[in-house]
């Protein structure tokens, strides 16, 4: 494949045969993953490696593993190819360990963009594979341009695809000829919101504050807002000047210490609010020292999926109740974080309304934590086939 630079196995490795799920070989693997990573000295500079460091821990593996009883009738798909998206640098492993406990051969489509963490965990996966064979036989990473002749060619061999990216990327991908019976797992544009009980944050003390303030940093301010799970609108129950007042000193408090804010993004930040204020329906915009714009909102607009942020960028809007929710989630939706109030209760209204958007609730600060059931795929089991007997 001119063109294509394998960084870790070769071409060879896709006539391997898969793995049962979640077998032995695959779970020592990861949490020798896990020790490495949580030893590496780069962690506490990168929270996003820590936490993937955390999640391969072998007791979490082993719950989700308990999880499937029927593991022992379920085998990898076969070729698994996985096309990283370019904005989320610790993504490209996540992918790859799903597909490792699927039991599925892995090939994998680094981003090319110079992120330091894809190095640093590249080159620990690539360090533990030498103590994995079985593993090792099945793993491929491979970086390119843009090339539909290379990714054709991937994807002639494909078992199962796991296509991270905007709208237009995942359309591209899955218009190529894949296996006859390929299944196709897409993660394509979508948006968060975030739910905030005014009455809890009045209540909240100011070390409950200050939990507050730095999860929902985690959850926007850490990957720029360019995670899909990146609350980007934020409703208010219960509102009150005073809640919101108290909330957002929190957060600004948080992201002056932590947000190294860039002067392209100060100057886009400023040029996209006097557009919004043109064109949607702004009740004021509130600037804080550069490092957070507030758009309150007078009403939902006609094009809520057309809202975009970065940097510290968001709009909010107060309403009665969570049935006033409804009408800003589309099937765009991903992700209700939430604090004051019961994830039950989102979670009956999205089912009770049959809305087609939203596949999780999770509290504030939880935004970012990916596991094997993601935008309502369970991916271990959608990446393998089980095999019946009666």
């Amino acid at each position: 494949m001119n063109g294509a630079e394998f960084l870790i196995g070769s071409a060879d490795m896709m006539n391997s045969s898969p793995l049962p799920v979640y077998d032995d070989r695959a779970v020592n693997f990861i949490a020798d993953i896990s020790s490495r990573l949580m030893n590496l000295p780069e962690s506490r500079a990168y929270p996003d490696i820590a936490a993937l460091g955390f999640w391969c821990r072998k007791a979490s593996i082993e719950r989700l593993k308990a999880g499937c009883p029927e593991r022992a009738f379920r085998l990898g798909r076969g070729v698994c190819f996985h096309v990283a998206p370019g904005n989320i640098p610790v993504n490209f492993a996540f992918s790859y360990l799903f597909g490792v406990l699927a039991g599925c051969v892995n090939v994998v489509r680094v981003s090319g963009r110079d992120f330091p963490q894809t190095g640093i965990i590249l080159e620990v996966i690539r360090e533990t594979l030498k103590a994995h064979a079985e593993i090792e036989s099945r793993s491929v990473f491979v970086r390119y341009p843009a090339d539909n002749g290379i990714t054709a060619e991937f994807c002639r061999h494909s078992d199962a695809r796991m296509i991270w990216g905007g709208d237009e990327t995942v359309a591209k991908i899955r218009a190529l000829p894949a296996m006859p019976r390929c299944v196709d797992v897409c993660f394509s544009d979508r948006r968060s919101l975030c739910v905030m009980n005014g009455n809890a944050v009045l209540e909240a003390d100011d070390m409950r504050l200050m939990r507050l303030a730095e999860g929902f940093y985690n959850d926007t301010y850490l990957m720029d807002q360019n995670a899909c799970s990146s609350p980007l609108v934020v409703l208010w129950l219960d509102d009150s000047n005073v809640a919101r007042e108290k909330f957002w000193g929190a957060v600004r408090s948080v992201a002056e210490k932590r947000y190294r804010l860039q002067a392209a993004i100060c100057t886009e930040k400023y040029l996209h609010a006097c557009s919004d204020a043109i064109t949607l329906p702004v009740r004021n915009v509130l600037r804080e020292n550069n490092v957070l714009y507030r758009l309150e909102l007078e009403a939902i607009p006609e094009d809520i999926d057309s809202l975009r942020g970065r940097g510290g960028y968001f709009y909010e809007l107060a309403i009665g109740s969570l049935e006033e929710m409804c009408s800003i989630i589309t099937r765009k939706c991903q992700t209700v974080t939430y604090f004051g109030i019961k994830a039950e209760a989102v979670r009956d209204v999205v089912i009770r309304r049959r809305l087609m958007g939203v596949d999780r609730v999770v509290p504030v600060g939880r935004a970012m934590d990916i596991n094997i059931i993601w935008d309502g795929f369970d991916i271990v089991r959608t990446l393998s086939r089980i095999i019946t007997a009666e």
